[in-house]
């Protein structure tokens, strides 16, 4: 099962029934009566609840662990779970109208057109670009008609149709940045070009919905806080990453990224923001959003996953106004939706304990063997684990490929 439930996390990084259980779900008591303290307008994370300064610390001594010591015990258990449902491919059939359910390889572009035309009311406008060898004033003229004819504008985010936690994510605001992506994009490969969400706020909202349910449960809420620092008129960029007591033990991701303007002194009271992509992986900051989860949100997912084909596990990566709003399931927009291979990913959260993070990560493979359980006894037939290895050197090859994350 190590090439099931570990390959892309394992490999890749540097880094319910009778026998349903219940989901841990740690959250404190929300008093609705009480307006939460958000980040104001204007702000890089703005209609963010405010980020706590009372942390016991910034850096989680187990957040940028290498992989293989979180899921050396979840392969153990999916080994143990393979063993007891006598098929230990099932969790790829959880999501069956996705590719290996979504475990690895699958295309971002296939899952997003799986939704009906209400889902897709809910969802970030994009087109997809297949680049094959063309050449790029051709390609840019047939691009730039295709956003005329989606009503998309920039600014606009450009993300690989295959991959994960961010690789090749920009944001492009010009044609002349649009031209750069497509020089360094490679050959024989998509991306989407997504309409930039006109939130700050972001979430990753793990949902999960059992075959022939109806109703289904959000497991996990991550707020995703983007990293920034603010200057004060005399300090240069790096000299505030380096004093900042976050940023400045994360200099290897951000002095690369902001090279050519190091040496630059904001001016007083300017907020930088030093990541783009909302991946921990890339220097976002996850925070436990738990607490916010709500029936309004829950039931708005349920509607939309009623219009949204073969979807019953994994993470929304979603940009909302506020997070009154985004409690009461309105103004928010999804930019992903995430299948198998889907992290609850508050578990990154700095103050989450070692016990949390294993109990979180083996209680999702545990529901995800359970629903693929489920679907084969509806008649869905598992793949071959030499299909699960071509998915994943495939995207793996062309992760290696993709331009610098913003």
């Amino acid at each position: 099962m190590a090439l099931v439930v570990g390959v892309r996390r394992i490999f890749t990084a540097d880094r319910y029934e009778s026998c349903r259980e219940p989901v841990l779900v740690k959250r404190k008591n929300i008093n609705m009566n009480r307006a939460i303290e958000m980040i104001e307008q204007g702000r890089v994370n703005a209609g963010m609840p405010l980020l706590s300064q009372s942390t016991k610390r910034e850096i989680s001594p187990y957040e940028f662990l290498p992989s293989w010591f979180f899921y050396t015990p979840v392969v153990a258990q999916s080994v143990v779970q393979g063993l007891w449902h006598r098929d230990i491919t099932l969790p790829l059939i959880a999501n069956p109208a996705i590719h290996l359910s979504g475990m690895v390889g699958e295309s971002k572009h296939d899952i997003l057109t799986l939704a009906g035309k209400e889902a897709q009311r809910w969802i970030s406008p994009f087109i997809t670009v297949s680049k094959h060898g063309q050449e790029i004033e051709s390609l840019l003229a047939e691009i730039e008609q295709s956003l005329l004819d989606a009503g998309l504008t920039y600014p606009l985010v450009a993300k690989p149709d295959l991959g994960c936690r961010g690789a090749g994510v920009k944001l492009i605001e010009s044609e002349l940045q649009l031209r750069q992506y497509l020089d360094t994009f490679p050959q024989q490969a998509r991306f989407l070009l997504q309409q930039k969400a006109p939130f700050s706020a972001e979430a990753g909202v793990f949902y999960v919905r059992h075959p022939q349910e109806k109703q289904g449960r959000i497991i996990s809420i991550t707020l995703k806080y983007a990293p920034s620092v603010v200057g004060d008129g005399q300090r240069t960029l790096k000299t505030l990453i380096e004093d900042s007591p976050r940023a400045g033990k994360l200099t290897h991701l951000y002095f690369p990224r902001h090279s050519n303007k190091l040496d630059w002194v904001p001016d007083a009271g300017e907020e930088v923001q030093l990541a783009f992509a909302g991946s921990h992986s890339r220097g976002s900051i996850f925070r436990n959003g738990n607490q916010y989860i709500t029936p309004e949100l829950t039931q708005r997912l349920d509607a939309i996953f009623d219009d949204f084909n073969g979807f019953h596990y994994g993470r929304l990566d979603i940009k909302f106004a506020d997070i009154e709003q985004f409690m009461a399931g309105e103004n928010f927009t999804i930019l992903e939706v995430n299948g198998a291979s889907s992290e609850a990913a508050h578990i990154w959260d700095s103050e989450t304990p070692l016990l949390e993070i294993f109990s979180t990560l083996l209680l999702q493979y545990r529901l995800l063997f359970q629903i693929g359980a489920q679907q084969k006894k509806l008649g869905h037939r598992t793949p071959k684990i030499r299909e699960l290895l071509r998915a994943w050197q495939t995207e793996r090859q062309l992760v290696r490929q993709y331009p610098a994350t913003d």
